[in-house]
């Protein structure tokens, strides 16, 4: 069945055209995602189709049989005295029949009708189901007031009434935005197991290779269409730019040829040959019609880290009632990479702010050493001269900057390099799109050339090219390095250890990347398990049949055969975000993790049943 038909549209900016002639289809059960760099125009036509924004030309049709929400990246929610009071008021039937319950409860009137809609809709646990809900997207207060929440908060209050409503078709704008790791797992399998269709966009790697099975890239005003994984994406979209590089040389050296024969005519004879100036003009639009980014390997030289970088020694912080940081002491060493992550309010970027003297300490000492040059690039607004250029934002931190290798590197050389071409250095900031005031944002703390770079959720907006760039960047970055992202695969390619906050006020510091501390996780929390599945057995032990001898064989087996796909897995999760150009072996690990996920399940499953027998 189809759900969505786009056919034709266009959509300008002054005399910029952002894209043109898009036509796509979305049908039932697919999970597409919307990909591109950052002002390519997906936030726009997001906004078309949840009607936002009008096209200039062209149409688009949501299926009217079919349930259709929307989640803007930044929802509004306002007018409800309680959470939970927002969350049942949708206006789709379930919700509807669940107030009327309520209100027949209250009067009296209407009940019997009621009571057979609600068996009739299976109505009776949608209220604990909207709990159970919020509570996986991290919301527990139910009764607190709308007005109070985060920008944060709203987002996943809205998510959790979308989710709730059960669409058939949900489209979703930067999920995983403001959402701590746990949740984005939680989410990520929820909507891969769900029967909705999706159409979202994303930068979160992991999340597109979990959750999607469609990939709609729009690149130059254009749409290209790629089904399979975001892998599978990868992979064919290094094809097809390779193809793209192919027909351009071969253009380049027919526009050569042309050219040297246009020159050598003589005037008088200009209109004997009309057919090969026309020629000469189409071959000019392919040879342009792909913007060749420079690819500068750009390593910053930095000032010099001395022998004491950063002393934190019994640190204490609180708000109110609430401890965010207990006690807490760390000594920074030379290449420290380190990650931050925990539950959104829990403390991060509180540490970041003490570190950077940013907030008073409550008691204890962060001592810093003479040499350290912080660069902090954070993720609260941003303000830019809008009548300023691209160019002169960077020219005024510095037009040259030297390199590791004593060469250096110009203002226009490192925009380019970032996905500023030339033309759009000379830009206004005012006409940036969200997206891309982040990245000169980020370009900004860079062109400072720090020793210590302090990131707070640097991913946000952020296209998948400048991702690449930016992490290629920062792994061959010499000084210290500290992030807070929850973006995994950022997490996973760039730190060593990590700082991980229990929202307590305590600090713990795990060796390793994300991926290394989520095996160890599971690894500490599979004897509880095994205790609770042993209970359980117990209990039903006079009932149960008991294992034969080859199932208790089988069963035995079956623990050693799950640790070991379990390493396997996390092998795959770090190959995947390794940086490499061979997208073929990426899709075939992309496809290796899929079946190891199929066949971990099953196994699981058969020791879950074995162990509640064997008691």
């Amino acid at each position: 069945m189809n759900y969505l038909s786009v056919e034709n549209l266009s959509k300008r900016f002054a005399d910029k055209p952002l894209f043109e002639g898009v036509s796509f289809g979305l049908n039932q059960g697919q999970k597409t995602a919307i990909v591109g760099v950052n002002g390519a125009g997906k936030s726009t036509l997001f906004n078309i189709l949840m009607g936002k924004e009008t096209a200039d030309s062209g149409s688009f049709n949501f299926n009217n049989q079919i349930k259709v929400r929307f989640l803007p990246q930044e929802p509004a929610i306002t007018g409800h005295r309680a959470i939970l009071d927002y969350v049942l008021a949708g206006d789709d039937e379930v919700s509807r029949t669940v107030r009327e319950y309520a209100y027949a409860l209250d009067t009296g009137k209407g009940i019997d009708h009621l009571l057979a809609r609600m068996e009739q809709l299976q109505a009776w646990d949608f209220e604990a189901q909207a709990k159970q809900i919020l509570g996986k997207l991290g919301i527990h207060d139910l009764t607190a007031p709308t007005g109070t929440l985060s920008g944060g908060q709203q987002k996943r209050v809205a998510l959790a009434r979308l989710l709730i409503e059960q669409p058939d078709l949900l489209l979703l704008d930067e999920p995983t935005n403001h959402l701590d790791l746990t949740v984005i797992e939680w989410l990520e399998h929820y909507l891969a197991q769900q029967k909705m269709s999706l159409l979202l966009v994303t930068h979160d790697r992991y999340f597109l290779e979990a959750v999607t099975n469609d990939i709609l890239e729009l690149d130059r005003g254009r749409i290209y269409r790629y089904k399979g994984s975001y892998s599978y994406f990868l992979e064919q979209k290094m094809a097809r730019t390779q193809h793209e590089d192919r027909v351009m040389a071969k253009a380049n050296n027919l526009l050569r040829r042309e050219l040297d024969w246009v020159r050598r005519q003589p005037k008088a004879r200009g209109t004997k040959a009309k057919y090969r100036v026309e020629a000469l003009g189409e071959l000019e639009k392919i040879a342009k019609s792909r913007d060749t980014n420079e690819t500068l390997n750009i390593t910053l030289k930095g000032s010099r880290l001395g022998k004491k970088i950063l002393e934190i020694s019994h640190l204490h912080k609180s708000f109110g009632n609430q401890t965010l940081i207990k006690d807490f002491s760390y000594t920074f060493k030379k290449g420290d990479r380190i990650g931050i992550i925990g539950p959104n309010g829990s403390g991060k970027t509180t540490l970041l702010k003490l570190i950077l003297n940013a907030l008073p300490t409550d008691s204890g000492e962060i001592n810093k050493g003479e040499t350290v040059v912080f660069g902090h690039y954070t993720q609260e607004s941003l303000a830019f001269n809008p009548e300023e250029k691209v160019i002169d934002t960077i020219k005024n931190i510095a037009e040259v900057i030297e390199l590791t290798n004593g060469n250096t590197v110009t203002a226009t050389q490192l925009l380019t390099r970032f996905n500023f071409p030339p033309a759009k250095q000379y830009d206004f900031t005012g006409k940036l799109s969200g997206g891309e005031k982040r990245r000169l944002q980020l370009l900004k703390v860079l062109m400072g050339n720090p020793n210590f770079l302090i990131l707070d959720e640097p991913t946000n907006d952020l296209d998948l090219i400048t991702l690449n760039t930016l992490e290629d960047y920062l792994e061959k970055f010499s000084g210290c390095l500290v992030i807070v992202s929850h973006d995994r695969y950022f997490i996973d390619r760039l730190v060593d250890h990590l700082f991980v906050f229990d929202g307590q006020g305590n600090i713990r510091d795990i060796p390793g990347n994300f991926t290394d501390y989520r095996l160890s996780q599971t690894e500490a929390k599979q004897p509880a398990a095994v205790k609770e599945v042993k209970a359980a057995g117990k209990k039903h032990r006079t009932t149960v049949k008991k294992l034969s001898y080859n199932e208790k064989r089988e069963f035995a087996a079956l623990e050693e055969e799950i640790a070991g796909l379990e390493k396997e897995k996390a092998g795959l999760m770090v190959l995947l975000s390794q940086p490499t150009d061979d997208y073929q072996q990426l899709a075939a690990w992309g496809q290796q993790l899929t079946a190891l996920k199929d066949t971990l399940a099953a196994k699981e499953n058969r020791w879950l049943e074995l162990a509640e027998r064997n008691g």
